[in-house]
Parts: C-alpha cells; structure tokens; sequence
C-alpha cells in the first residue's frame, strides 16, 4: 500500500480497479496488505456502492467480527474474507448480496479453533438468494448447526464448493454430487458426516471429489466410472471394505487417488496401472496382503507413494528405480524382507523416504542415496546393522533422520555437525557405545534429539546442550551415561525445552537447572539415584505445564504432593514414598504408585476422575474398602491394587460397555462371592482374585467373557462343582493362564472345559513372536507355582500356558482328552482325589514343561508316550499307586527319585527298586513299532539346544524368585551372563501413543 497518497487518484493504487467509464471504485484488492487490528465502524469502505470486487484474505483483523454493513455494498459479485482472523457469526445481511458470483469467508489456519460461524437460518437464506453463485467456500467455518439436507438447494451454476473441515453432521444428500456445473467438491476433515456417493443417474463434469472421513454405508457405486473428468478422488477414512472396485480402472485422467484409512483388504489390484496419469496414490492404514505390486513399474509419473501400514510381504523391488520423479515414498509399517535396497541411488528427486517398521536386514549401502533434495529419513523398527554410515553428511538438507529400533554399532558418528540443516535426530534403541561426540552441540537447529537405550558411556556435561537453544525434546536414558549438572552459568538456558529424559543416568539430585525450564511438559528421572524428599522448590518447576512425570525406581521418601495443575500422566512406582494417597486431579490418565509405603484408605475423590485409563496402587499398605465406583469407570481399563490390605468385598456393580483389560485384586482381604456383574467387562483380559478369603461357588459363567486370556482364583474358599459348560458354548476360548488351586472345588476335571482351551491346544502365530502382555505403561504380572515353588513372572509372555488345579477335591480319572492340549506348558493337578490310569494321551502334549500329577490315587504303569515330551523339565507322580517299570528313554533318566516317591510297585532307575527280567522289557516301552527309537537324540542334546524350555527359557529372565531358585535351570544357565533388557521408550510427543492433499 506503500502507493495509497492522498493527493493522487486513487485508480493509480495498487489493488485499486476503477470503472473505465465512470471512474468510480469497483474493485477492491488489499489480499496479503499485512492489514492488522479492527475495522472501524466508519470506514469508507461500505460507502462504494459500485464495488464489484472485494478481497481482504490473508490479513489480520484480530478476531473483529464481520460487519453486518457488508450486505450494503448491494453490486458485490466477489467477496473474499478468508484467512484474516475475523470471529463471530456470518452476519445475516451476507444473504442479501443476491449478484455474489464467489464467496469465500474460510477461517482455516491448521487448527480446531472455529472463530467463525455460520447459524442455519443464514446457510438457507444464503442458499436462497444466492442463485448466481459459482464458488462458495467455507472452510473452517462452524457449520455444526447446519443440515446438510439444505444444501441440495445450492445454485445450480455452482462450480465449485469446499465446506473442509466444518464440523458438518449428518447424511449429505445425493443431489449434492449430481450439481450440473460442479466441478471442484471439498467436503473432507467432516468426522461426523454420513451418505453415499449415487448409484445412478451420475455424469457430472467433477474434477475434484474429496468426501474424505464421511462414514459410508455402501461400497463404492459403478457409476463413478462415469466420471471421465476426475482428476483427483479423496476417499480416505470412509469405512470402506472389501477389495478395491473395479470401477475405478475407468478414472483414467487421475494424478491423485487417496484410499486410506479405510479396510480394504486382498493385493493392490493390477487394473490401477490403467491410470496411467496417476501422480500421487496413498494406500496407506488398509489391510492389503501380497508382495509390493508389479503395476508400479510402469507408473513413472508417480511423485508421491504411500502404501504405509498394510501387510505386504516380500523384498522391495527393484523396480523402484524406474520411478524418477518420485519425491515421496512410504513402505512403513509392512513386513517386507531382505536385504536393505540399493537402488534408490536413482531416486534422484527423493525428499522423504519412509522404510521404518520393516524387517530388512543388513549394511545400509555405501550409494544408498543420490538425492541433494532429501529431506525426511525413516529407517527406524528394521535389523539393520553396521556402523551409521559416514556418507549421511552428503546429505546436506536433511531435516529429520530416524535410525532407532535397529542393530547399528560402534561408536557415536563425529560427522554429524555437516548436517547443519538437521532438526530431528532419534538414535536410540541401537547398540552404540562410547562416549557422546561433541560434534552433536554444532548441530543448533536441533529440536528433537534421542539417544537413549543404546551403550554410549562417559561423562556428559549437561550445561553443553544449552547450545542448541532450538532443543524441545531431549532423552539421554537408558545408557552408561553419568550426567553432571553443575557448570551452569548465566549464557546456559533452554528456551524452548520442554520434554527432558534422563532415565538411568547416575543422578544423585534434581538437577537445579529444572528450575529454568519456563516450557517443562514431560520430565523423566526415573531410574536414578536420588534420595529423601522431592524439594520445595521442585513442587513449583512446571505448575502450569507439566502433564507428564516419571521419578519411579529411585529412593525418594515423605509423602506425596500434587501441586501440577495440568498432571496427566504420574509414575512414582518403586520408591519409599509414605503416608496417604493424594488427591488425583479429575482429568489424570495415568497413576502409578506401586510398589511404595502408602497407607491408608482410597479416597472417595477419586471417584471424580472422568479419563482416568490406568490405576496400579499395588504392593502398597492400603487399606479399607474398595470404593464401589471402581466398578463404574467407562475410560479405565488397568486396575491393579494387589498386594495391599483391602478387606470388604469386591465392588458389586461393573456398568456396562466398562473397558476394563485388567482387574488384579490379588493378596488382600476381601471376602464374600464374586460378583456377577463382572460379565459385563466385556474386554477382559486378565482376572486375579487369587490370594483372598473369596467364598461362594465357582463363578462358571466368567467363561463366557470371551477375551478372558488370564483367570487366577487360587487360595480362596471357593466350591463347588457346577462348571456351566455345555455343548453350545465356548467356554474360556482364550484362556492361557487357569489357576483354581487351594480351593475347595470338587466332582470330576471339566473334560468339555479342555475341548474349549483353544488358546492351549494351538501354538498360533504368537509361537512365532516374543510379545508380553500389557501396554505402553504397565505390564501385567501373575504368580505361578512350579516345583512346589512360587514364582512371580513380572511379564506374561504371550505363549505362556499353564493349568493349575492343585489342593481341590477333585475326583474321578484325568480325561483323556486332555492331551489335546499341546500348547500347553505347566499342568498341576496334584493334591485331589483322582483315580485310574494316567491318560496316554498326554504324550501328546508337545510343548509340556513341568507336570504334577502327586497326591493323587492313580494306578497302573507310567505311560511310555510321556518319553515324547522332550521339554519337560520337572516331573512329579510321587504319593500314587503306580505300578510296573519306570519307562526309560530320552530325558527320564534325568528325574530323581523323590519324583516317584511313595509308589511301592514302581521299579526301575533311578528307583533302588529293580525290575529284574523287566530292564528289557522297559526298554522296548518307548519303542516305535518298527523297533527303531522315535527319536535319534538323547535328552543332553535337548537340555543344550534348548536350555531351560521354549518358554520358562524366555520367562526366567524377569522371574522373581520368592523362595527359592529352581535348580536345574541353575545347573543349565551356570556362568551365562543376563542380557540387558532395554525399553523402548515412547515418543512422548512427536508420536502419537494414545492428511493427505
């Protein structure tokens, strides 16, 4: 506006337009004229009552409203208000421009404040007069109000329409695809919206169709393929299933197809190569099987490929190469295999690549890239190997670089300070080892940077990073590191940082640096050395911004304090905190105080916690009762409370549509029967009660909670012996985990019980994956009895099986279809009242480790099929009646006597007891029928291969042995070292825990 003077004709202003022949004003564009502050209530501007032509966009007017006087200016035929901070209602008078050709009052600037709205009064008057109209957007207008069934009135000359990100709600009607003139349609960011695109009677010249995040009912009409125009088509997010129709193979004009976020499942179809002009194409978030597809080869106009978190399988190909203008690739989330590619060399206009979350192997290649223009590197979640390779500083304009999560070595690069452009570093999860280079303090553009769980040592200097005064998001955790915090002087801040880790970094203090941190939002000291109370000082760091604190395994005493406002997410589990509970804030997430000295009762506040996802109180001093409305909580899933004092009962009422995961009550007091309301925690995962004075029958009717994967019941009072378990149901079909020992049980084992243990009869893909169970902030825990020990596996490995029936009433002979079980690990059944023969069929139950069969009444001989069971580790048939020779072959040699103690008729090694003319016979028990051995190795070789079991062998690294160690596990893992466990940590704030255009 630097040519606005007063003395000169206004027509000779920029952004002025006169009429030719009357001189007067009639347009009028100050767009992008850095315009700021309100528009006074007298300005000129509604005195020009030839104005045709309007354009204040991309100003800002600080949240003034829209004049009503807008609608004086009657010769409008062009308004443009977007993207200039207005606020407030769409005056009425907007309505009465009647010759308005374009409309454009969008509020849109990327986020979800709506400062602008629209009532429905003004929308169907709008509609009304408004019948010249060819271009109406709206975008991030509040158009909530409205009813999408009025917009089927729009002008028939419309054009084009984007109602983008405008809280519409509802079902939007046909009639607004069938417009005659429209060819640009926005309607996506609408998360509530619902329709169908028209089955018939639809050839319209649309160029454009984004209808992105609008629920369907139905597929995909054939008759979009009469969109011969289409250029781009947007239906992500639309809840469409099945494959991808073949309609689409007509839209031959596409450069931009969007299918994500949908559940569409098969392999990509071929047809899609028939949209030869296709430029940009997002699959990602579908269920798509199969190898990466062949019709890419031939897209060689691609720029941008997403087929992100499906499942494809197989190596990437190499045909990749062909693609010379790509810019944009992301193969994330998959499981494609083999060695990491070479020939994106090529790939010379590359500006993000995504290859995280795969499974490729090996060195990344020395020519790897040969692109100037990349920008964004995610290699993070494969098995790659090696050192990081040097030729990443040719990489001039890197942004982002993430290699965590894979099996890079050696010692930390010193060629990192040539990325001068870098922004976002994440090196963690690796096996790095030395000292922290210093190079990395040149790299002052830095706002995130990870290190952590890797084996880097030395001592770091913290004031040094006070360098990178850009820094946001630091984590050192989880090294050798031994961070010191003194040498600060008044030059070391950290504007803008907000998310600190220092996990297991040897500090023996709370750094007093904290107390510069204006922005602290996550703090995590977890894992040090700090002891006695939290500083006064300390309760005022982050008042107003902390939402997330992490201070567990440390030595830190006194009581508990919550000064933080804005608290969300609370860990100060394992320390020697005393006293009461604190009162939570209402809108807390996540508590977690195990494992300290707390006394005292729950607080009935705590019945005002509305978010409330994960609450572990457990090993603990608390005491009373359970306030009832922990049954009622819709947003907990994860209620641990074990190892406390609470007596009274379990809380009676569990509402409906509740998402309870977990439920651990283990080791109190409580008393009384269990309540059957538990049948509605219809996501049930793990149930202990074990360890109460629980009374009342068995509660059958827990099997038809069909997630149910753990049932703990043990030592209790429980009777009974009605299974409710008939031939129409599926009882238990998930459970791995069933204990019901030292009750008072009693009738016949539940053969129909063990034709339901699906989970136990079949290994699945699980066998095939070390998973625990759990979540990102607690992993659930149980007690198991082997050997006559107890043992706390404080994670539950996902293949984990056991049966523990032991010290009931039992009667009756084990059924023989218990040997379907062959998934099955740790089966105890000692301590009842059984009778006859043990089931051959056992033999078949491939994956036992431990069986206890004692103190029982079963007779006859030991049935040679149990040779078969080439894991078990602990055998115990002591105090029956068994008879006959003890069979010999394999690993049976290796059980000592007292294994069969108190069965006078059996003989045979290792017993004193010999068989005399039997030693032959015994032999022959374990022969095939062609008298050749079944199997060609001794149980020396398997105790090698195999150590202490497929599974006890993964789980003895996180038992805890309470009262005693298990000493053939000592005898096989005499001298080895224990791995280190790491955790990987979540990216709190940059990945989401709990677009495309």
């Amino acid at each position: 506006m630097m040519s606005w003077k007063e003395d000169d004709d206004c027509c000779t202003w920029d952004g002025v337009t006169c009429d030719s022949v009357t001189g007067r004003v009639i347009g009028l564009d100050l767009s992008c004229s850095w315009l700021y502050g309100n528009i006074p209530s007298n300005t000129s501007l509604f005195l020009l009552p030839q104005l045709k032509t309007l354009n204040l966009s991309f100003n800002d007017f600080k949240l003034s409203k829209i004049f009503p006087d807008f609608g004086r200016i009657s010769s409008l035929t062009h308004l443009n208000l977007s993207t200039s901070n207005f606020s407030g209602h769409i005056p009425f008078e907007i309505s009465h421009l009647s010759k308005l050709v374009t409309l454009d009052i969008s509020n849109y600037f990327g986020s979800n404040d709506f400062h602008v709205r629209i009532e429905r009064l003004v929308f169907e008057r709008l509609v009304q007069n408004l019948t010249v109209l060819t271009e109406l957007v709206l975008d991030g207008v509040d158009m909530s109000s409205i009813v999408p069934s009025s917009m089927k009135n729009l002008s028939s000359s419309l054009n084009y329409l984007s109602l983008w990100h405008c809280k519409l709600q509802g079902n939007v009607p046909v009639d607004i695809f069938r417009l005659p003139n429209l060819q640009f349609l926005w309607l996506g960011y609408n998360f509530n919206l619902t329709g169908n695109l028209p089955k018939v009677n639809w050839s319209t010249p649309l160029k454009i169709l984004d209808v992105s995040d609008m629920s369907m009912s139905e597929q995909l009409p054939n008759s979009i393929s009469n969109l011969f125009s289409l250029r781009k088509l947007y239906l992500s997010n639309c809840t469409l299933v099945g494959s991808i129709p073949a309609a689409l193979r007509n839209l031959t004009q596409l450069t931009s197809l969007s299918l994500s976020n949908n559940k569409f499942n098969g392999q990509i179809p071929s047809f899609l190569s028939n949209l030869a002009n296709l430029q940009h194409l997002f699959l990602r978030n579908n269920n798509f099987i199969g190898q990466f597809p062949e019709f890419v080869f031939n897209s060689t106009l691609l720029q941008s490929l997403d087929l992100s978190s499906n499942q494809l399988t197989g190596p990437i190909p190499s045909f990749l190469s062909n693609l010379a203008n790509l810019y944009y690739l992301s193969l994330s989330n998959n499981n494609f295999i083999g060695q990491f590619p070479k020939f994106f060399f090529n790939l010379t206009q590359l500006f993000q690549l995504d290859l995280s979350s795969n499974q490729l192997t090996g060195l990344i290649p020395v020519c790897f890239i040969n692109s100037s223009q990349l920008s964004h590197l995610y290699l993070s979640s494969n098995q790659l190997t090696g050192p990081i390779p040097s030729f990443l500083l040719n990489l001039a304009n890197l942004h982002d670089l993430s290699l965590w999560n894979n099996n890079f070595i050696g010692q930390f690069p010193e060629f990192f300070f040539n990325l001068s452009q870098l922004q976002s570093l994440d090196l963690s999860s690796n096996q790095l080892i030395g000292p922290i280079s210093s190079s990395i303090f040149e790299l002052v553009s830095l706002t995130f940077l990870d290190l952590s769980s890797n084996s880097l040592n030395g001592i770091i200097e913290f004031h040094m990073f006070s360098k990178l005064k850009n820094l946001r998001y630091l984590s050192l955790s989880n090294n050798n590191l031994s961070v010191t915090t003194t040498g600060f002087n008044v030059n070391s801040s950290f504007p803008q940082l907000g998310s600190l880790f220092l996990s297991a970094c040897n500090i023996s203090e709370f750094p007093g640096f904290l107390r510069s941190l204006d922005h602290l939002s996550q703090l995590d000291l977890s894992e040090n050395k700090i002891h006695g109370h939290i500083p006064n000082w300390m309760l005022e760091i982050g008042k107003e911004t902390l939402s997330w604190l992490n201070l567990s395994h440390n030595s830190l005493t006194g009581t508990i304090q919550l000064p933080w406002k804005n608290l969300i997410y609370l860990d100060l589990h394992s320390n020697m905190f005393q006293g009461l509970l604190p009162i939570p804030q209402p809108y807390m997430r996540l508590i977690l105080l195990s494992n300290n000295n707390l006394a005292g009762e729950i607080p009935n506040l705590i019945c005002n916690m509305s978010f409330i996802e994960i609450l572990d109180l457990s090993n603990n001093s608390l005491s009373g009762i359970i306030p009832e409305c922990m049954g009622n909580f819709s947003t907990l899933h994860v209620l641990d409370l074990r190892k406390n004092r609470f007596n009274g009962s379990i809380p009676r009422t569990f509402a409906k549509g509740n998402n309870y995961r977990t439920l651990n009550f283990n080791n109190n007091k409580l008393k009384g029967s269990i309540p059957w309301s538990l049948i509605n925690c219809s996501k049930l995962e793990v149930l202990d009660l074990g360890n109460n004075k629980l009374n009342g029958m068995f509660p059958y009717w827990l099997g038809n909670l069909s997630k149910l994967q753990v049932l703990v019941l043990r030592s209790n009072k429980l009777y009974g012996s009605n299974w409710g378990c008939s031939k129409t149901k599926n009882c238990f079909p998930k459970l791995k985990i069933f204990d019901l020992s030292n009750n008072k049980i009693s009738g016949i084992l539940p053969a129909r019980y063990f034709k339901n243990l699906y989970a136990m009869t079949d290994f699945g893909d699980a066998q095939r994956r070390l998973q625990y169970m759990g979540e990102d902030y607690y992993q659930d825990s149980v007690m198991v009895t082997w050997k006559g020990f107890e043992y706390q596996l404080v994670k539950i490995i996902t293949i984990f099986t056991t049966i523990d029936f032991s010290n009931n009433n039992f009667h009756g002979e084990i059924p023989e279809v218990i040997g379907k079980l062959r998934a099955l690990h740790l089966l105890n059944l000692s301590q009842n009242n059984l009778t006859g023969c043990i089931p051959p069929s056992i033999g078949n139950m491939s994956a036992l480790e431990s069986l206890d069969l004692s103190s029982n009444k079963l007779v006859g001989k030991i049935p040679w099929q149990l040779t078969k069971l080439n894991f078990l580790g602990f055998l115990n048939l002591s105090k029956n009646h068994l008879t006959g020779p003890i069979p010999r072959d394999n690993h049976f040699d290796t059980f000592p006597n007292n294994s069969y103690d108190g069965n006078l008729a059996l003989c045979g090694f290792p017993l004193s007891n010999t068989c005399g003319t039997y030693d032959e016979t015994t032999q022959l028990l374990s022969k095939s029928d062609d008298g050749k051995s079944s199997y060609s190795f001794g149980w020396k070789e398997v105790l090698i291969g195999y150590g202490c079991g497929k599974v006890l062998g993964v789980t003895m690294g996180y038992l805890v042995f309470s009262t005693g160690k298990p000493q053939w596990v000592i005898r096989i893992v005499e001298g080895e070292q224990p791995r280190k466990r790491r955790t990987l940590n979540n990216k709190h704030g940059r990945r989401s825990p709990m677009g495309e255009y």
